[in-house]
């Protein structure tokens, strides 16, 4: 097996047993991470739970939900130490690929206004800009709005 092959992440089904190193990128990467309990319940409430891993290390993890035709990608995040390598793209199309095969036509995400690497990669993907929810996410100083995108599938 070459080490291009080896070091390839593999996505597969996140595992409440996963939620601990999920935690753990997710406290080091945010101020406001979500909270254990927001990555059980979104297994329990079989949302598309994934994570992407090479043997031994967790790259990344995302969470989708698919309804009536749509899918909201509710968080996508790589791992400090494996950021700026390509990953978020990977996991993105990954992500968008799940949402065809469930017969999604659209995927919309929200993306803080501050995070520019993020809006950087969702806009390469084709994502445009369709509104704003105002003081959605928690901020320093109170409430920071939220930027949504949409694309088509």
């Amino acid at each position: 097996m070459s080490a291009l092959a080896k070091d390839h992440p593999v996505l597969r089904p996140m595992r409440p047993e996963d939620v601990e190193r999920v935690i753990d990128i997710e406290e080091k990467i945010y101020a406001f991470p979500w909270t254990r309990g927001n990555f059980l319940d979104s297994i329990r409430a079989r949302y598309h739970c994934y994570v992407y891993e090479v043997p031994g290390a967790l790259v990344g993890y995302g969470v989708m939900m698919v309804a009536a035709q749509e899918a909201h990608l509710l968080n996508l995040s790589i791992a400090a130490s494996w950021q700026r390598r390509g990953h978020g793209r990977e996991l993105l199309a990954h992500f968008m690929r799940i949402a065809r095969d469930h017969g999604a036509r659209a995927m919309v995400l929200e993306v803080r206004p501050s995070n520019d690497v993020a809006a950087h990669l969702y806009r390469g993907a084709g994502f445009r800009v369709v509104g704003v929810r105002p003081n959605y996410y928690p901020a320093e100083n109170g409430r920071e709005d939220a930027i949504l995108m949409e694309r088509p599938l």
